[in-house]
């Protein structure tokens, strides 16, 4: 099996003393690097051995279903410079670095990219939703001013963090780097590599409720996030939050002396005379640099508190308002994130990338604004741990107060949702394929009718998987 993730952009060259030093390996005694080889310049390091090449470090990784040091015979073959692993693996003729744990070695070197690039500004995010589109927004923000890294996709863990690190270049002036917690200690560690000029939380939500056990842990996992942030740094609050006190204190704790910004209301960024529209949005935006009328080409109302923590990151970066305004209203949403797609008098709303509590209420309120009949298409939402059954059913009762016209759920905790629901329009599925027909129907008894149908689950359960079916069968 071949892990999947690799650092895809060109480097500037490691020497083979440069990766010793990072990781604190050792060269295995039977094959020391050549003379040649150790004037070599290592331009990648990757972590999928179908990649390697002349020129890469072949770092072997282990997981619970596989275990990469199987590959570095082949790798051998395929002319990689060398290899860094647990153990020596005998018979292969490779240079072969030795460390005491693959994983750690590969935060060492991304930490050390890091360290490099001390012009860098750096902003570090997490938060149960809104990360995605608020990456996007900064990226569309700095990457007018200059070239700017944004964490690619869900590398935003222990092991995506330094494979993000280690696409640094030199020419890059600003990163974005979201991270992720699956448990207690996992932001310490990716922020302690990252090393933030501003650091903060979008929000405190659901999302992961049955990996942490409660609320109480995912505020503190998350607000992990401040211990490292540079000095003369910027910590990130969200003022709105219902956590937004127990946020504060742990600030002032472990990030005393650094400047703060508040987002939401009453706080120091925040909107006013907000009109929400069907496909996007209008609000005044004021800061503590004066106020800007902002046309955001995103749908809901939580995508404007996106765009006041956006904002506020931003101003930490001393980025003017006139960019950040412009580079609001030029930013575009990621694949997955609410994007519309118009055939014949049915819109299909893609918000399939992900699910948690929270944001499949945030997104019933987008299809509340669209045209005619509107029906609500939801997955399963996965890692509730033992709070599922609650968290779907209650899920339905709010849904059900909406004026949606057809509550569409589909999996295993779908009887759960019309239980909540409890309400002659919701219907439960257990497979996609039953849920197609039920739509067909909807789509076709409506007629000449607009539809409007919005999907949504955990990554899972691949929602878009019904979405394309249902298209190409209309």
């Amino acid at each position: 099996m071949h892990t999947s993730t690799t650092s895809t952009s060109r480097l500037d060259p490691w020497t083979i003393h440069d990766l010793q030093q990072a990781t604190q390996g050792t060269w295995h005694q039977g094959i020391q690097p050549s003379a040649s080889q150790s004037k070599q310049s290592i331009e990648r390091i990757v972590t999928d051995s179908r990649d390697a090449t002349i020129g890469d470090a072949f770092l072997a990784l282990k997981g619970e279903r596989f275990d990469a040091h199987d590959f570095v015979a082949k790798v051998a073959t395929q002319n990689a410079s060398c290899v860094i692993v647990e153990r020596a693996i005998e018979g292969v003729n490779i240079p072969q670095l030795i460390v005491a744990d693959t994983r750690l070695a590969l935060g060492h070197l991304g930490a050390s990219r890091r360290q490099q690039c001390q012009d860098l500004k750096v902003v570090a995010l997490t938060g149960s939703s809104g990360k995605t589109t608020t990456k996007e927004m900064l990226g569309s923000i700095f990457s007018r001013l200059g070239e700017t890294l944004v964490t690619r996709g869900n590398l935003n863990n222990d092991l995506g963090v330094p494979i993000m690190l280690l696409e640094l270049r030199a020419d890059h002036r600003y990163a974005v780097m979201e991270l992720g917690a699956s448990h207690i200690g996992e932001i310490d560690y990716t922020s302690g590599l990252v090393q933030p000029d501003a650091a903060g939380i979008l929000n405190i939500g659901t999302a992961h409720l049955g990996e942490f056990g409660g609320r109480d842990a995912i505020c503190k996992a998350k607000s992990e996030i401040y211990a490292h942030i540079k000095n003369h740094g910027t910590a990130i609050i969200p003022a709105q939050d219902d956590y937004a006190q127990q946020i504060q204190n742990t600030v002032n704790d472990v990030a005393d002396g650094r400047a703060q910004i508040r987002f939401g209301q009453g706080g120091d960024v925040y909107a006013t005379n907000i009109e929400i529209l069907a496909q996007s949005s209008r609000f005044t935006l004021n800061t503590p640099k004066g106020s800007v009328q902002i046309d955001l080409p995103f749908a809901g109302a939580h995508n404007v508190q996106n765009a006041e923590a956006a904002t506020s990151f931003a101003l930490a970066m001393g980025v003017s308002l006139d960019d950040i305004a412009i580079g609001l209203q030029q930013a575009t949403g990621a694949k997955g994130r609410l994007n519309f797609i118009e055939k014949d008098q049915t819109l299909f709303i893609d918000d399939t990338y992900n699910a948690n509590p929270n944001s499949m209420r945030a997104a019933a309120q987008v299809l509340l604004q669209q045209q005619g009949i509107k029906v609500m298409v939801m997955g399963d939402i996965g890692e509730l741990g033992d709070d599922a059954e609650h968290e779907h059913r209650k899920l339905g009762q709010d849904l059900a107060q909406l004026k949606l016209d057809y509550i569409i759920a589909v999996g295993e905790y779908a009887p759960a949702v019309a239980r909540g629901a409890d309400v002659a329009h919701c219907y439960a599925f257990a497979t996609q394929d039953e849920a197609q027909v039920r739509l067909e129907q909807i789509i076709q008894q409506h007629q000449p009718q607009p539809v409007s149908l919005l999907f949504k689950g955990s990554r899972y359960t691949h929602m878009e998987h019904l979405l394309d079916a249902l298209m190409e069968k209309l």
